[in-house]
């Protein structure tokens, strides 16, 4: 490759050290050769550059190595993203994907074009034929993505899929026969076990194949969806590899017998748990988050009345529902870790904010909150398929990422997945204004105290973005302003379905929009009229996030691409990351301090947030650490066993 460009080297030097700077110093020597082809591909009509595509496709599918062809593969995407999308890609974009193209995780902060960014190494991938797959955090950002670079994609002769949760299985098989297929990493994981299972039913001749044979056409029965795993780039990939990694993604099998049972146990118990008391009937353990019962709870539970469908049961087990029914009527709050709709429970995932639709809490978790909300109690389900989101991307031949906020978690991801994390420059300095932290002794003070801020900053003529944790908190925000007339939008799980619409005009001048996590990935704010001039948009951090990439994300969402913009952090005494990171008890004790303390607090108790935060990500980091070693040697077990390590797992 040749030099780097002229003025490109100082920005490396500042951006990276050693190792990093070398890797970026090589790779950003593609971007002057590149940027030569640009005259002679602009001069050719859309026939020929699809014709120029059409040419590498076939020297990369008789052999030639892709590393050959990344000059002329990305001076092609650049061409077609001017043509199509009127965006040609910056240089920090060209280098970019040539370390996505190389195996790497970049960092690129947000708003400096990851989607445009993507085009470049999934072209490339999909040269050889095989698919090249893009992984995000949920459906709207995938549909999005897919409709907003596909024509990039046609002008160069190449197809475009993408998966979609519901989406029925001959769909499916189309979008992942696609040259680029766009979709979420849970939806692909599902795929494949699906696939999985039906491939064990084919081969066990469980299946009328001659009957298919016979019907013929796309209803002639199920086929695999997917192709072998070749290419895939995981878009916030801090989140999917990480944050989505201590949950394994599951396909349950229904039991046969016991529902009955099984559901007057979880209803009898979801009566009684409110009734027995902490340290009298039972233990609780706010690290491990775990209920035991005492002697005198079990000795409780034993002389309670109880449905005679229960006389079967074991006391042991009857013990576990009510343990089940103690935690859920302790932890699990609607409207913050679920929401009812339609008479079920449906999670609300803690690092998006979005509905996880088909999801289900393990080890009956998922029917005692059935219970405890009165709604139908399904049946407990045991397991016919799993994989971890580790042991799925690990199965793609190669893997690379694109992220905002990795570089704090780049030991973890260099360990697991066994990739660089690069930081990428900027196109435009940043120039986003943090202001100084303002810390309550309780909520209270701390919400009025957001109220009169963002009343300030509309009268300034600004947008103003309120991040919240979870649903019930949200709407704790919007009830506030409405009381005091400040004119708002919510953007909740309750509204995903105005989600493209809200996110529109929320960088209109005066705008008000109070989101929880669904507003921080992914999500492109523009500025509206005069919003530039009066200094863009504010965001306000009303809580700290049990990670710091989470609350990285919602700061992210202002000064964009070199616009104004500026954040402040809110915090108060009985936040909760002080008791999941410090425990209980001097959780506990802080919040007692909070009630005798009136008005803004020092900065010095900033630290001691920040305290509480590292301990739950060690506490996070510890727990996938364990899944990926216990889930490593039961497949190796069962691969010793000549088992399937993904169907014959236990429950």
């Amino acid at each position: 490759m040749s030099a780097v460009p002229s003025g490109f080297a100082r920005t490396l030097q500042l951006v990276a050290a050693g190792r990093n700077r070398r890797l970026l110093a090589r790779w950003a020597g593609c971007i002057d050769p590149i940027s030569q082809r640009e005259p002679a591909l602009q001069a050719l009509n859309d026939y020929d550059l699809r014709k120029q595509s059409l040419s590498l496709r076939y020297r990369a599918r008789s052999g030639e190595p892709l590393d050959r062809l990344v000059v002329e593969g990305f001076a092609l995407v650049r061409e077609a993203a001017r043509r199509t999308k009127n965006m040609r890609h910056f240089d920090v974009q060209i280098l970019g994907g040539a370390a996505a193209h190389y195996g790497s995780i970049i960092e690129m902060q947000t708003g400096e074009g990851k989607t445009l960014t993507a085009t470049l190494p999934l072209y490339l991938a999909a040269l050889e034929g095989k698919g090249a797959h893009l992984a995000t955090v949920n459906d709207y950002l995938a549909a999005r993505d897919a409709e907003l670079m596909e024509p990039v994609f046609k002008a160069l002769g190449m197809t475009v899929g993408v998966i979609q949760s519901q989406q029925p299985q001959p769909e499916r098989r189309k979008a992942y026969a696609s040259d680029v297929t766009y979709g979420t990493a849970n939806e692909m994981g599902f795929d494949f076990l699906r696939d999985r299972l039906l491939k064990r039913q084919i081969q066990e001749g469980a299946r009328d194949l001659f009957g298919e044979m016979l019907a013929g056409g796309e209803g002639g029965g199920e086929k695999p969806v997917q192709r072998d795993l070749h290419f895939m780039l995981v878009d916030e990939a801090d989140s999917i590899l990480i944050d989505e990694a201590r949950t394994p993604l599951i396909i349950s099998a229904l039991p046969g017998e016991d529902e009955k049972i099984a559901a007057e146990a979880y209803q009898w118990a979801a009566a009684e748990a409110p009734s027995y008391e902490e340290e009298l009937h039972y233990d609780y353990d706010p690290k491990e988050k775990r209920v035991d019962l005492t002697l005198a709870g079990r000795r409780r539970v034993r002389e309670t009345a109880k449905p005679t469908a229960m006389d079967h049961l074991p006391l042991s087990e009857i013990y576990d529902y009510v343990e089940r029914g103690i935690k859920v009527n302790r932890e699990m709050i609607c409207d913050r870790h679920y929401v009812i709709r339609d008479g079920e429970i449906v999670i609300v995932d803690e690092f998006t904010g979005r509905l996880a639709e088909g999801r289900k809490w393990r080890s009956g978790l998922h029917q005692a909150i059935e219970a405890k909300e009165g709604v139908e109690v399904t049946f407990e389900t045991a397991t016919a398929a799993r994989v971890t989101i580790q042991d799925l991307f690990l199965r793609y031949n190669r893997l690379a990422g694109m992220t905002g906020t990795a570089s704090t978690s780049a030991p973890e991801l260099r360990k697991i997945y066994k990739v660089n994390c690069l930081p990428i420059p900027t196109n435009r300095p940043p120039i986003r204004q943090q202001l100084a932290s303002r810390i309550f002794g309780n909520a209270d003070a701390k919400w009025l105290a957001i109220v009169e801020e963002i009343a300030e900053v509309v009268a300034a003529g600004r947008p103003v973005l309120v991040g919240t944790r979870s649903i019930d908190k949200s709407e704790r925000v919007a009830k506030l302003l409405s009381e005091a007339g400040i004119e708002h939008t919510v953007l909740n799980a309750r509204h995903a379905a105005r989600e493209a619409e809200i996110v529109a005009a929320a960088g209109q001048a005066g705008r008000v929009t109070v989101a929880t996590n669904m507003a921080g990935r992914g999500t492109d704010i523009k500025l509206g009229e005069g919003v530039h001039e009066a200094g863009g948009l504010h965001v306000i951090c009303t809580e700290l996030h049990e990670s710091k990439r989470i609350d990285r994300q919602l700061i992210g969402r202002c000064g964009r691409q070199g616009d104004p913009g500026s954040y402040r952090q809110y915090l108060a005494l009985d936040d909760e990351i002080l008791a999941q990171g410090l425990g209980e008890k001097p959780g506990e004790r802080l919040r007692r301090r909070g009630e005798t303390l009136t008005g803004s607090l020092a900065g010095s108790y900033e630290r001691v947030f920040q305290r509480a935060q590292r301990r739950v990500e060690r506490r996070h980091f510890r727990d996938r650490k364990v899944l990926l070693y216990h889930d490593k040697e039961r497949q190796k077990m069962q691969r010793a066993m000549s088992q399937d390590p993904y169907l014959d797992t236990p429950g």
